[in-house]
């Protein structure tokens, strides 16, 4: 959670307030945006948010100086501008092999985090479930209790985060409408396998329930894999909403470009939606996501390597330091046991990490219904410059060497 800002969460209002929407008064405060707060106070290097400390490809910000040059200052179209619409379906064919409608399938979002809150408002009436898989992005809780969506959540059970078939099964039931799918996934680096794409489109069919699936790590795979959207296999392109952007793709995370492809069916309400939401997207930034999105095949594998260089750096230094974890197989996170330090939980070894040691993560429990299930689990992210990351290893070894 593809996107945007990045949850135990902190309740936002202590003692009930009537003046405040009673939804409102259960959301939590992003956990996420907290431990950046408190790296930026503590001088602490940031492995909690998942933002890069590099600049895009400068092509691209060229690209975005012209079109401010250019005129493109006013509003495009409500859901894209052509260019970046037809941009986003010639890519969707260029790495998926599947050929989409620009007029009629794509509604271009201020982010992933709209084009998914969006979907959800489109798709859900209160008292309808939805299944979300667990350690699950922090968004995806709010944005089911927007939308007056009950959430189901299956385990991905730890350390390898398998999808456990029986419980998935269970979880769909005759209210169910729809599932929310995040490969590769935040918080756990997991790319979803083939066949449990093929089981999840066979339940969501049997149920006649909607895939949204959040894909905004897309290029970002490791060890020879390829990411596959679920829209692609069988029939579920009729029952599929699949959600990406350029803020992790093109290191642009500040610039809110998001979007959700689907038969017309399903756009014709996104794009209503989206209207009244936000009204539309950055033009000239979307003038700009197209000429990103054209980047050649070399940027995509740089990207992948460069990647592989940073997960390289930080799992090796993790597991030399006695963290127990595996390597993600996809996103730019790694989720690590911290049972050996002794803290007594997730929460308290992240304020000692970020105070004491200087560096900053997000406490595993943030990612789970029940917190408790994530106490010694806490989140790195690798978006960083491997000097970043060097010195961070630096800091790290001294909580190593005080166990």
């Amino acid at each position: 959670m593809s996107s945007g800002g990045e949850g135990q969460h902190k309740t936002s209002f202590e003692i009930p307030d009537r003046r405040v929407s009673e939804r409102v008064q259960h959301f939590p405060e992003s956990v996420i945006r907290e431990m950046t707060r408190l790296a930026n106070l503590h001088g602490a290097i940031n492995l909690s948010q998942g933002f890069p400390d590099f600049d895009p490809p400068q092509e691209v910000v060229e690209a975005a100086k012209a079109a401010l040059e250019e005129g493109y200052n006013q509003y495009s179209t409500t859901w894209g501008s052509e260019a970046f619409r037809e941009a986003i379906a010639t890519s969707f064919l260029r790495f998926q092999g599947f050929e989409v409608d620009p007029d009629e399938n794509v509604v271009v979002t201020c982010g992933a985090t709209e084009a998914m809150m969006a979907s959800m408002l489109s798709l859900m009436n209160p008292g309808e479930e939805v299944v979300i898989f667990e350690p699950f992005y922090e968004n995806y809780g709010p944005d089911s209790i927007m939308s007056g969506a009950i959430p189901r959540f299956v385990p991905m059970e730890w350390p390898d985060f398998r999808v456990e078939e029986e419980g998935l099964k269970e979880a769909f039931g005759p209210r169910t409408k729809a599932l929310i799918l995040n490969t590769p996934n935040n918080p756990t680096g997991k790319v979803i396998p083939r066949s449990d794409l093929k089981l999840i489109g066979d339940l969501c069919e049997d149920h006649d329930a909607v895939c949204v699936t959040d894909e905004i790590y897309e290029h970002i795979v490791y060890d020879g894999r390829r990411h596959v959207s679920v829209a692609t296999l069988g029939d579920m392109w009729e029952r599929t909403v699949t959600i990406s952007g350029l803020s992790k793709t093109f290191s642009v995370t500040g610039w809110r470009l998001g979007y959700a492809i689907a038969p017309k069916t399903l756009t014709a309400v996104i794009r209503r939606t989206h209207d009244f939401l936000t009204v539309g997207a950055p033009h000239p930034l979307q003038m700009a996501g197209a000429r990103a999105l054209e980047m050649p095949d070399s940027y995509f594998e740089a990207l992948r390597e460069d990647y592989t260089e940073r997960r390289e750096l930080l799992f090796s230094t993790l597991q030399s330091l006695g963290y127990h974890c595996i390597k993600p197989e996809g996103a730019y996170y790694i989720m690590a046991d911290i049972t050996a330090f002794g803290f007594e939980n997730d929460v308290e070894f992240a304020q000692h990490l970020v105070k004491e040691v200087g560096v900053a993560v997000v406490p595993g429990s943030s990612f789970f219904s029940h917190p408790e299930e994530g106490k010694f689990l806490v989140r790195f992210a690798f978006p960083k410059r491997l000097e970043t990351l060097e010195m961070a290893a630096k800091r790290l070894e001294k909580l190593g060497s005080d166990r």
